[in-house]
């Protein structure tokens, strides 16, 4: 009896030594769909935003990623919330009629920190399938209504489940912040001069992503490899 009893203690112990530690892949690929919201001088809806995700996991608790999102940019001064002049330099009741037709590609790279370690078995690591996570880069924006090119700082977070072995859905949000305030091909409007990120066009975006996991570590071989 005392045996049975000794065995029973130790069997959570041997069943977790026991299991096979999960198949490590280097590489996720996969892209999304969502909605951009853009800050700039023109009264802009929400629009369409599609990305192109490459995602090289590091440890189970981060990752670099590579991302490519296009998002529309349509608007009108004349239906902005404050009042632009028709011209900044003299004061009028005439409004500025401007109108934007385009859209902002944006290419950033990204680090992300998870709050849990993530993964699709969680044995004795504690892997989780559900995990929240931070991401902060670097970025290059071009916006093709006045074919400008700026640099952009990108902040955000986001949520990503393994849906299956290799197969990863997630909920992406980012905030860019541009030091150009041309991409609505207007620049300063009230005649306001800025510096840094202040007064300039920033836009954000919501994805929902699918990845897939690709390249997979030989389990036979150098863990360091």
């Amino acid at each position: 009896m005392k045996h049975l009893i000794a065995l029973l203690m130790l069997l959570p112990v041997l069943t977790a030594y026991g299991q096979t530690d999960e198949t490590v892949y280097r590489l996720e690929l996969g892209g999304g769909l969502g909605a951009a919201m853009n800050f700039t001088d023109v009264a802009d809806k929400p629009g369409v935003a599609v990305a192109a995700v490459a995602r090289l996991p590091i440890y189970p608790r981060m990752a670099a990623k590579l991302q490519f999102t296009y998002n529309s940019l349509k608007g009108n001064t004349t239906q902005a919330k404050g009042f632009l002049p028709a011209r900044p330099d003299q004061a009028g009741p005439e409004r500025l009629n401007h109108s934007v037709s385009g859209g902002v590609c944006d290419l950033s790279s990204l680090y992300e920190l998870h709050f849990l370690p993530y993964g699709y078995v969680r044995d004795y690591k504690g892997h989780c399938r559900l995990v929240p996570y931070l991401q902060v880069g670097f970025g290059l924006t071009y916006g093709t209504a006045a074919q400008a090119f700026t640099p952009n700082i990108p902040l955000g977070a986001g949520l990503k489940y393994k849906v299956a072995e290799r197969l990863n859905l997630g909920i992406d949000w980012l905030v860019h912040f541009t030091l150009n305030d041309k991409l609505d091909d207007l620049k300063a409007p009230l005649g306001i001069s800025a510096s840094g990120f202040r007064n300039k066009d920033h836009y954000s975006t919501l994805t929902l992503t699918l990845t897939y996991d690709l390249n997979p570590r030989c389990p036979t071989c150098n863990r360091n490899d």
